[in-house]
């Protein structure tokens, strides 16, 4: 099985990162770039991008950056934290999304994620802490 971002840019189809469109235009050990269209379906009811759109690209990144430094260990990545701080909104345009890996334990991985408007203006930033541990047997 290929991981997702083994051929870039990758955009989901399918699942829940399908359903808000996330594309990973770059990746490299402990960081990965991406971004996200923005439509109405994405919007809260004033018009601005739902805080959870934020919270689940950080997750998604944090996770598969996570799980493709652990996996050939046999390890698993899922998230166990994640604190998103909202700063200013985005209502139109892309969601541009940086995460790089800040501490990479044997337990546990933590990543600082950075979403950014089209004018390059920090607009959410997480905290995502991702837990590793031995991945199910099939």
């Amino acid at each position: 099985m290929s991981a997702p971002g083994s051929e870039l840019p990758f955009t989901f189809t399918t699942g829940f990162d399908g359903l808000y469109g996330l594309t990973i235009l770059e990746r490299e050990d402990g960081r990965l770039r991406g971004e996200v269209p923005v439509t109405p379906s994405l919007h809260q009811p004033f018009g601005l991008v739902h805080g959870g759109v934020y919270a689940a690209i950080a997750e998604t990144l944090a996770s598969l950056g996570t799980w493709l430094g652990v996996h050939e260990d046999g390890m698993a990545a899922m998230g166990l934290s994640n604190n998103t701080s909202f700063l200013r909104p985005i209502t139109e345009g892309t969601i541009h999304v940086l995460a790089q890996a800040r501490h990479r334990g044997r337990t546990t991985w933590v990543w600082d994620v950075e979403a950014t408007d089209d004018a390059g203006r920090l607009c959410a930033l997480t905290r995502m802490t991702i837990a590793v541990r031995p991945a199910p047997r099939p």
